[in-house]
């Protein structure tokens, strides 16, 4: 979110915008938490994991007089337009925010389960892969040196993006996840056939959203005959330095987000498609299921068999 942030403010003050930042999310935008855009506040947040901002959930954002509260805080400073990086939740709070009282915003996606529907891609999704990789490639270390078959546990409560995406990249040899239907008994058969020609590890890895973390674990041990142990990798996933790409990727969103408002766009979420960078309205997005590339599934298929 840093180069998203560090971008969008700098982009904006070249259009000759004042820009400022609101710390701490909608909860900031109550409580007048809004600073004016410095040199020295934006200094050094490029290479920073996670927000330098702060990120919250406000339940009071929901009473009409919080909303108010928020306004008064914006009015008074003279914004007139937002920039918003986050998901779902976000966005629909900036929509009936508009609804309310007419503040245009636009929604750049940012969510490491890459599962807002209309874009192929959310910031930090690239960041998170590489922090699984480097993490199950360190486990693949311990697994083959003690011959061992270990599960990893991404993040994707709905969506299995992430498991699937870093099954294929890190060669694990099973992949559960809630978008393709699972057979252990064909899984075990394939399995001991590997065994028999040699294969002394296993790596499996899971999203959380099948909740088959430890179930799988146990079963390894259990239909294989091997030492079995769960990783489960948590919120480490949320965290590390950008890579490269989500640091490019945040920048032509935010150049985007800017134009957008500018052009006299409200309510619009920035979208990645097809690769090309676009714009759908909150009510598309939100009444979009979003759906994992149909390729990606296939490739996963015969790890779930």
């Amino acid at each position: 979110m840093n180069p998203a942030v560090k971008s969008a403010a700098e982009y904006a003050a070249k259009r000759g915008m004042k820009p400022y930042v609101v710390e701490w999310g909608l909860r900031g935008l109550i409580e007048g938490w809004i600073h004016e855009v410095t040199g020295e506040r934006l200094s050094g947040i490029l290479h920073r994991g996670g927000t330098v901002l702060g990120s919250s959930r406000s339940k009071r954002f929901f009473d009409i007089k919080f909303r108010e509260q928020a306004f008064q805080n914006l009015k008074e400073r003279g914004i007139s337009k937002l920039i918003v990086v986050g998901g779902d939740g976000s966005f629909n709070a900036l929509n009936q925010f508009y609804a309310d009282f007419g503040v245009p915003f636009a929604g750049i996606p940012a969510t490491i389960d890459n599962d807002i529907a209309g874009t192929d891609y959310c910031l930090g999704v690239d960041t998170a892969l590489n922090v699984i990789r480097q993490s199950v490639d360190s486990i693949r270390d311990t697994a083959s040196s003690f011959s061992r078959a270990f599960v990893i546990e991404t993040m994707g409560r709905h969506c299995g993006y992430l498991a699937m995406t870093s099954a294929l990249a890190t060669g694990a040899e099973v992949c559960l996840v809630p978008e393709i239907p699972y057979d252990l008994d064909s899984i075990a058969e394939r399995m001991r056939e590997e065994k028999a020609h040699g294969r002394n590890y296993l790596l499996g890895i899971v999203a959380e959203g099948v909740g088959m973390g430890e179930s799988l674990t146990r079963w390894m041990g259990d239909a294989l005959g091997m030492d079995a142990r769960l990783t489960v990798l948590g919120h480490v996933q949320r965290g590390g330095s950008p890579t490269v790409y989500d640091r490019i990727m945040a920048f032509k969103f935010a150049v985007a987000a800017v134009d957008a408002l500018q052009a006299g766009d409200t309510n619009r979420v920035i979208t990645f498609k097809d690769g090309t960078f676009g714009s759908s309205s909150i009510n598309e997005i939100a009444d979009s299921k979003h759906a994992v590339d149909p390729n990606l599934i296939r490739l996963c298929e015969n790890l779930s068999r």
